[in-house]
């Protein structure tokens, strides 16, 4: 997988990946996307002195997870090489111990009736640190799986998500089952949002082969989310949500099936630059542990402003910066248009803004672009290309770019990075397009 590029000790690069930040045109905001409707004179700035084009993050028609595309969009195309999972690289993420032969999921405590019909994927998002912590202790200490030799650790991260690791004392364990969460599929180890979902019920989780070991992976997990349910249902956790008029967290919604530690081309190597990251998720945490990315404390996941001011500040430590922000992708699967329209105002002013500020250096390239789209009127990922936009001093008026006359690049939106000249790429194409570019029109 190695594409090492020589002579990057120049380089000078801000990788902004804006969480689900593609959309399509909504109908509470005058039919525009929520980046058309935005105020957002910072990103506008920067899309008159840049360039732009439209990215398929991982493939046609896949509606990618953001680990996945993530890694794609750092360069790591996983057409020919094995993909360990999301629950692998969250595992990694939040520190769970992880050796080759277990079984690492991501997990959801979600809102379910006795039917086990899907009230609420996410349990109403309201989720303090202390009901997850609370409840995962009762999960760990009381849940007795019925093969003996089989044990799980279920860890709380942010908000509704968890990770959950299974171990077996005779047995590596099988990644080759479904998952239990119905929104998702998973393909060749990548997790894919379902664009059409019969019912809203948690699934059993099935072997995908004739093998014992997933056929008792398969049981394994179907046991954990009988025995979730019944210790989580008339949990005082629960008890105090149902007072409060809150989504119970009654079940556990697993994905993304891994048993591996990966071993990828660490990211220095493969782009010959100093590479560190500005990350705040357990699976953006995983991808940066996995591919040796010197992490950058930044304050707390929405202080957008101390972001921009720490990654101006440790730029000069590093060729390249990459800063993953989420925001924009919760508003799309609550289909909140109006909602993720404020949200990008807001990382325009508090981190682009407080970037452009900040700035020392006039020779550093800013690239902007999405993990994936989340579309409102979908409510969920979707296939649809992100905008990219490549800015810096050299790019405004160069004559090999659109630029000259400013008429494709006049604000980060959908509708602009159709008209760009850097074209429709793949995402593992982007740095290194990023790289020419920069080369190509005598950066430094």
């Amino acid at each position: 997988m190695s594409n090492s590029i020589k002579n990057n000790n120049l380089l000078k690069i801000i990788y902004v990946i804006l969480d689900g930040i593609g959309d399509l045109p909504h109908k509470s905001i005058n039919n525009l996307t929520p980046l058309e409707a935005s105020n957002t004179p910072n990103l506008d700035y920067l899309a008159k002195n840049g360039i732009m084009g439209e990215v398929i993050t991982v493939g046609k028609g896949i509606a990618p997870q953001s680990d996945i595309a993530v890694f794609n969009m750092l360069g790591y195309n996983f057409k020919d090489v094995p993909y360990v999972g999301r629950g692998v690289v969250e595992s990694i993420g939040c520190g769970i111990d992880f050796k080759d032969g277990d079984l690492a999921l991501r997990g959801n405590f979600a809102t379910v009736d006795e039917n086990q019909q899907i009230l609420d994927r996410r349990a109403g998002r309201l989720i303090a640190n202390e009901e997850a912590q609370s409840l995962c202790e009762t999960l760990n200490s009381a849940i007795s799986l019925k093969d003996s030799d089989a044990s799980v650790v279920v860890m709380p991260t942010i908000a509704h998500r968890v990770t959950i690791r299974f171990r077996h004392n005779k047995i590596k364990l099988s990644h080759q089952i479904t998952n239990t969460d119905p929104a998702y599929d998973k393909v060749n180890g990548m997790g894919i949002a379902k664009t059409a979902i019969a019912e809203m019920k948690v699934l059993k989780s099935i072997p995908q082969n004739d093998d014992i070991t997933s056929k008792i992976s398969s049981e394994i997990v179907n046991d954990f989310t009988n025995q979730v349910y019944l210790l989580s249902k008339d949990h005082p956790v629960n008890k105090a949500r149902k007072e409060r008029s809150l989504n119970a967290m009654n079940c556990i919604l697993v994905r993304d099936a891994g048993n591996a530690i990966p071993n990828y081309d660490p990211i220095e190597e493969k782009y010959n630059m100093k590479v560190a990251c500005v990350v705040d998720m357990p699976v953006e945490i995983g991808i940066s542990k996995i591919l040796g990315m010197e992490p950058i404390e930044a304050g707390s996941v929405n202080d957008y402003i101390t972001k921009g001011k720490v990654t101006a500040k440790e730029l000069d430590k590093y060729n390249l910066i990459y800063v993953h922000i989420k925001g924009p992708d919760e508003f799309g699967h609550d289909g909140d248009a109006l909602g993720k329209k404020e949200n990008i105002e807001k990382i325009d002013k508090d981190f682009f803004g407080t970037l452009l500020n900040e700035l020392k250096d006039s020779n550093v390239v800013i690239v902007v672009s999405g993990d994936h789209s989340t579309p409102c009127v979908k409510k969920s990922h979707s296939d649809d290309p992100v905008p990219l936009l490549v800015s810096g001093k050299s790019m405004k008026n160069n004559d090999n770019y659109d630029n000259k006359n400013n008429k494709n690049s006049q604000r980060f939106t959908e509708s602009f990075a159709k008209k760009g000249s850097i074209g429709t790429i793949n995402g593992f194409e982007v740095l290194n397009q990023t790289i020419n570019i920069i080369k190509r029109t005598n950066h430094f």
